[in-house]
C-alpha cells in the first residue's frame, strides 16, 4: 500500500509543506496511523482500443461527449480504464468521526485524499511499467466530472471494468462513487512521450502554468 505523503496530507489541509506546530502534528500522525489502519485499497484496470472523433472518446462501448478528453488524449492509440478504492472500512471510520469528533474528521478526510491519490499513482507506475515495454507513455489520469467528461460516465466506466464485482466499487444514482474514497479514470497511452505532462494536473484550475494547451480553467 502506498505511504502518505504529509506535504500531501497538510496541503489539503491547507497549511505549509513543513510540519505543523507539535499538538497539531501529532494528532495528525495519529488520524494518519488510524486511517492507514482501517484502509484496504484495491484496485482494477484493463487496456481498451480508443477511437478519437470530432469532440468524442469512443471506448469500452461509450461514447463520450467531450472536447476536453478528446483534446487530453490526442495521440494516444489506446486507453486503460483504472478503478480504485480505499474500501468501504475506510468509510465507516470517517462517518464515525464526523459524528463523534469533528476536527478528527477534517484530518482523516485529507489523510484519505492523500492516501487515496497516492494508491493511484502507484496503479499508475504498474500501468506505466507496462507499457514501457511497448514504446508507450501514460498520459495523467483524467477522471468522469473533470471539465466536460460527464460524471455520468462513472457507471458505465465500473460496468466495462467488472468493479462492483471485483473491487466492490459502484455508484450512487446521482453517479457518485462508493465507497466514497474511490476514484475512476482514462489513462491514456501514447507513443511520443512530448505529450505527456508532469504530474499534478488533477488540480488544474489552480495550475500555474497558465499557457499550458491542457488547461481546462
Amino acid at each position: 500500500m502506498a505511504e502518505l505523503d504529509w506535504k500531501e496530507v497538510r496541503r489539503y489541509l491547507g497549511l505549509g509543506p513543513e510540519a505543523a506546530d507539535a499538538a497539531l502534528e501529532a494528532r495528525l500522525r495519529d488520524s494518519g496511523a488510524a486511517l492507514t489502519a482501517a484502509a484496504r485499497p484495491r484496485s482494477v484496470w484493463r487496456r481498451f482500443p480508443l477511437e478519437l472523433g470530432e469532440g468524442r472518446v469512443f471506448c469500452a462501448g461509450m461514447d463520450i461527449a467531450s472536447a476536453h478528453l478528446r483534446r487530453h488524449l490526442e495521440g494516444c492509440t489506446g486507453a486503460v480504464l483504472l478503478a480504485a478504492t480505499l474500501g468501504a472500512e475506510t468509510d465507516r471510520l470517517l462517518r464515525r468521526a464526523a459524528v463523534t469528533e469533528m476536527s478528527r474528521a477534517v484530518l482523516l478526510q485529507a489523510c484519505a485524499a492523500a492516501l487515496l491519490e497516492g494508491y493511484c499513482d502507484q496503479c499508475c507506475q504498474e500501468i506505466g511499467a507496462q507499457a514501457a515495454g511497448e514504446g508507450l507513455y501514460l498520459r495523467p489520469r483524467f477522471s468522469p466530472g473533470y471539465g466536460d467528461f460527464s460524471i455520468s460516465f462513472q457507471r458505465p466506466l465500473l460496468e466495462a471494468l467488472e468493479a462492483p464485482k471485483r473491487i466492490g466499487l459502484a455508484a450512487t444514482g446521482a453517479m457518485m462513487l462508493t465507497p466514497t474514497k474511490s476514484v475512476t479514470a482514462v489513462v491514456g497511452l501514447s507513443p511520443d512521450r512530448r505529450y505527456v505532462r508532469p504530474g499534478g494536473c488533477g488540480n488544474c484550475g489552480s495550475c500555474p502554468r497558465t499557457g499550458c494547451p491542457y488547461r481546462l480553467v
